[in-house]
């Protein structure tokens, strides 16, 4: 076209026709590219974003989410300017190499960015499904996106120089060293994402637990390069994802997927409070609806034991006896089987630790039936407050150390004596 349009101007003016001539090819090519422009970004795809905002939750709103109509629109500009270049511009002039490789690389880089587009599009499908939306996904789609900008760079400046893109990728050879220096974070961040994803370790909400970055709380977002916890006090720490990988860390995963928490707290007895029950006392706990039947149980076997003894021997170290401490055990292990919240069929124990000069510590071992946090808070509450107000029954007091109130009691009850005398 440009050789039609040459000999053209060539009759009117020799001097300047092939400046004229290119002036009027650029023009044209100029005027199409803008005409493409404005039918693309004013009506077209004005048109079908309106679609897409009125189709909210749906894929047609994602499509819209993400530029990519608009990234689309400028490659198809390239790609005409590009068209252009080869059909109006005289083969091999300066001016049809400098539009058909700047039309190229606009085509490559506004590809790259359609690729993005679409990356985000599926990510956001795929974190709306509830089969995959736990999968740690943004970090491989970023190991993707890294890729891809690569690839597309190498050819950009492959496009700019005039060589193969093989002629680069062998030379890159010797860069490797340095590119693995440069790239360290995000290399390894994808090879834990990997891990991460095919050992199934860690997922989006998930309650990690890493003392050494301070981070106890759930899973929010999880990176090419970095973790993100939101804590429970609202704060979120950010983890190096090759962190998980290297580093040991406890994930609450399993404990939810269970259907129950534990509880694993002990309370302390003032050893001065033990003794054996008396038989008033042991009437007085066979009233109890969970004592009754260990109660009847033990009472046979000490009597069965104790009738083997001969009548010299029968002394109290020889003869077995009830305690209220053991009695007491008894009725908080019926206590938790009965107690409503308590899970059935995980491990219920009622245990005596090492006793020490801070009194006999008596532990509680056992699952509620839920794992939300400010219910089993509520259920292990309201579980001690029962233990603690029901052991004056079993003539038990709690142990705890003096406080400035039984000190002032005590130096009041010296002072008496002393007053009275005078």
């Amino acid at each position: 076209m440009q050789q039609q349009l040459l000999d053209w101007v060539h009759q009117f003016n020799q001097d300047y026709a092939n400046l004229a001539s290119l002036l009027i090819v650029l023009g044209l090519i100029l005027i199409v590219a803008l005409v493409l422009h404005l039918f693309l970004h004013k009506i077209l795809l004005p048109s079908l974003e309106k679609r897409g905002q009125k189709s909210v939750g749906s894929w047609p709103h994602l499509l819209t989410q993400h530029n990519l109509f608009n990234r689309i629109a400028f490659v198809i500009q390239g790609i005409v300017v590009n068209i252009q270049a080869s059909l109006w511009l005289s083969t091999g002039s300066t001016a049809q190499i400098v539009l058909k490789v700047g039309s190229q690389a606009w085509c490559l880089l506004f590809g790259l960015l359609t690729i993005y587009s679409i990356l985000d599009i599926v990510l956001g499908i795929l974190q709306r499904a509830a089969k995959t939306a736990h999968l740690p996904l943004r970090g491989i789609f970023q190991s993707i996106k890294l890729i891809a900008s690569i690839l597309i760079a190498i050819m950009i400046i492959a496009l700019l120089i005039g060589k193969s893109p093989l002629i680069i990728l062998s030379g890159l050879g010797a860069m490797t060293a340095v590119m693995m220096l440069v790239f360290k974070d995000p290399i390894m961040g994808l090879v834990a994402g990997i891990q991460l994803s095919a050992n199934n370790m860690v997922n989006i909400g998930d309650w990690l637990e890493m003392p050494k970055y301070g981070a106890d709380g759930a899973v929010i977002d999880i990176g090419l390069t970095t973790v993100k916890v939101r804590n429970w006090d609202n704060t979120v720490t950010t983890i190096p994802t090759y962190a998980l990988i290297s580093d040991s860390f406890k994930n609450w995963k399993g404990m939810t997927e269970s259907g129950g928490r534990r509880i694993k707290r002990s309370f302390r007895i003032d050893a001065t409070s033990v003794h054996f029950l008396t038989p008033e006392e042991i009437s007085h706990c066979e009233k109890a609806n969970l004592l009754e039947p260990y109660i009847g149980q033990k009472v046979s076997e000490i009597q069965v034991f104790n009738s083997a003894i001969p009548d010299d021997k029968a002394i109290p170290l020889n003869q077995r006896r009830l305690t209220n401490i053991g009695t007491f055990r008894a009725y908080i292990d019926a206590y938790l089987k009965a107690h409503p919240n308590i899970h059935k069929k995980m491990t219920i124990m009622v245990r005596q630790l090492e006793s020490d000069s801070n009194g006999i510590p008596i532990e509680i071992y056992a699952f509620t039936n839920t794992t939300v946090w400010v219910e089993y808070e509520r259920i292990q509450s309201d579980i001690f407050d029962h233990i603690f107000s029901i052991l004056p029954q079993f003539n038990l007091m709690p142990h705890q150390s003096p406080t400035g109130n039984d000190v002032r009691l005590i130096n009041q009850s010296a002072v008496k004596p002393l007053t009275q005398s005078n």
